[in-house]
């Protein structure tokens, strides 16, 4: 499958990887709260590890009033829901990668996300090459996508593809469906949201087969 070798340049932006936990895919895989992904969400921060951003109305990415995803479903539909929708820049706002060590925390921010940076721009491409794959078919210009409330422990939580839906559709076999050759038991990817401050982002993105 062609996206799986863009797992690591999508994420390395924000310090993830294609490597990660797995969460349970036993029970109910209809969620049990649920985000739509049809609002613009993400929040503002900078590299110093201050969080600014504003409850309220929808978004933008040029520096209007910033959603809180308020939990990890909520960042993991929104983040799902860019990606279909293909704006790359959304997903960059529902990013982040958690403070290590001496180094502060750092989430998407409509200034970071606009900026051009290399590394930014990188992810960008990359996360653009997910939207065939994780599209329905046939396409919807606006997805409703869904994930099921799962336990988060330590401040951070892992949502399984199977937990999450577009348009109705679990998430891993809409993968599958558009994959050659990979079966829904080879399958493995999972989505790790943490939550920095006040508000919930998606920090890590493992898609592997086997």
């Amino acid at each position: 499958m062609a996206s799986v070798a863009m797992a690591a340049a999508v994420m390395g932006v924000t310090g993830c990887s294609s490597d990660g936990d797995s969460g349970d895919k036993s029970g109910d895989k209809k969620p049990a709260e649920s985000s739509s992904a049809g609002q613009d969400s993400g929040g503002k921060s900078d590299d110093g590890g201050k969080n600014d951003q504003q409850g309220g109305g929808g978004s933008g990415i040029g520096g209007g009033p910033q959603v809180k995803q308020s939990s990890p479903q909520e960042a993991v539909a929104s983040w799902v829901g860019a990606i279909v929708k293909g704006k790359p820049k959304e997903a960059c706002l529902v990013m982040a990668e958690p403070a290590k060590g001496s180094a502060p925390a750092k989430v998407g921010s409509p200034e970071r996300c606009n900026s051009g940076a290399p590394d930014v721009q990188k992810m960008q491409k990359g996360v653009g090459r997910f939207r065939e794959a994780f599209s329905p078919k046939p396409p919807s210009d606006n997805p409703k996508v869904e994930a099921a409330q799962v336990p988060a422990n330590g401040g951070k939580a892992v949502i399984p593809a199977d937990k999450v839906t577009v348009d109705g559709k679990s998430l891993d076999k809409i993968i599958v469906s558009n994959s050659t050759g990979v079966k829904e038991d080879q399958l493995d990817v999972t989505f790790t949201s943490a939550k920095i401050k006040d508000a919930w982002y998606v920090t890590d993105f493992a898609f592997n087969i086997g």
